[in-house]
């Protein structure tokens, strides 16, 4: 089969552990050096520039060139998906094969996935959307009602402009901590957006983890009935 090779030559990409993190790494959505990938993947810089070099090859990453410094993202959003489910696959092994979570709690709680909220509050927020017939998820899409757009309007979020774009509308994302269903998609995107242009969530300093603050904890709960302990 044609496409045999091809899936081969990308699960090689990933598959090795140095650039499996440093796509890991990437999976925050922001562009990163050579040099701090090297520390990401406890290499040093001429292995890094080697692994890149591969990834850049292969349709994995993108670069871009910013004086002295070449900056090295994840080239689409596809590539973001493709990760999340290896992670899912990985993490859904037999228990006795992978007993304990060891992702840290925050980063379980509340984290970024390439461009949309992933971690259990993620999957509280879908799960209260969705009971609220504000969205509504199928196994492989969404789709957001009347009540929902109005809604996200109040969120500062034009529904109809997220509509028409290459990527999906709204799409179910399964969630690699969690087992679960989160939202993902533009409309993923823009709701992620949308927290952290207002200050509801701040990221962790090198981490993919996400910090919810007083107010985000206050208008989730009061907006979207997604309650804090």
């Amino acid at each position: 089969m044609q496409g045999g090779p091809r899936i081969a030559g990308v699960a090689a990409l990933v598959g090795d552990p140095a650039r499996a993190s440093i796509l890991m790494a990437l999976m925050a959505g922001r562009a990163l050096t050579a040099s701090e990938l090297a520390n990401v993947a406890d290499v040093t810089p001429q292995t890094a520039s080697g692994h890149l070099a591969k990834l850049v090859d292969g349709g994995i990453l993108a670069v871009a060139k910013q004086g002295r410094h070449r900056y090295f993202r994840l080239v689409s959003p596809l590539v973001g998906r493709m990760l999340e489910g290896i992670m899912a696959v990985a993490e859904g092994r037999p228990a006795q094969a992978h007993p304990h979570w060891r992702g840290g709690e925050e980063l379980r709680f509340a984290r970024i996935c390439y461009d949309h909220l992933a971690g259990e509050l993620a999957v509280r927020i879908t799960d209260a959307l969705a009971a609220q017939k504000r969205i509504l998820l199928s196994d492989d899409g969404g789709e957001v009602t009347a009540d929902g757009q109005a809604f996200l309007g109040t969120l500062g979020i034009d529904v109809p402009s997220l509509t028409g774009q290459r990527r999906a509308f709204c799409r179910p994302c399964l969630d690699w901590s969690m087992r679960r269903p989160h939202i993902a998609g533009a409309v993923g995107a823009a709701l992620f957006a949308s927290f952290m242009a207002k200050g509801w969530m701040r990221p962790v300093r090198d981490s993919r983890a996400l910090n919810i603050t007083p107010a985000g904890r206050k208008q989730l709960k009061e907006l979207i009935g997604v309650a804090f302990d």
